[in-house]
């Protein structure tokens, strides 16, 4: 199997990619957090891609029908039309800020598996 294309690496990209998403949404949020009638930006993926990957694994060739779920799988960026404060802005700073700790730290651990992976790759095909 090509490890540069498995199902493994694909998702850990899609991972990042979603996660590089939700970042750039949450500074958006919080930049406009004095914005009057500005929604906040939610990035969805996970949900409609756990139903889609479920549906995949009960196929006739769950391999390949995941791998096309991964190659396929959009991001959503929405806006509720909650707002939290009387001037319809639906920001909530404190709530943005913890999430984006924690974005943060699972695009570090993103990074981090890819950058194993690729090292333990280098390390076999200089045969060390």
């Amino acid at each position: 199997m090509d490890f540069l294309s498995s199902n493994s690496l694909t998702m850990m990209e899609k991972s990042m990619g979603f996660l590089w998403t939700k970042q750039a949404a949450i500074l958006d949020n919080i930049a406009n957090a004095e914005t009057p009638n500005y929604k906040a930006k939610v990035v969805t993926f996970e949900e409609s891609f756990r139903d889609k990957l479920d549906a995949a694994m009960s196929s006739q060739t769950p391999r390949k029908s995941a791998a096309k779920v991964l190659e396929e799988q959009e991001l959503y960026v929405t806006e509720p039309e909650e707002s939290t404060r009387m001037d319809g802005n639906g920001v909530n700073v404190t709530e943005q800020s913890a999430e984006m700790v924690r974005n943060s730290y699972q695009l570090q651990y993103v990074m981090s598996a890819i950058s194993s992976d690729l090292s333990t790759l280098r390390t076999a095909i200089r045969g060390q």
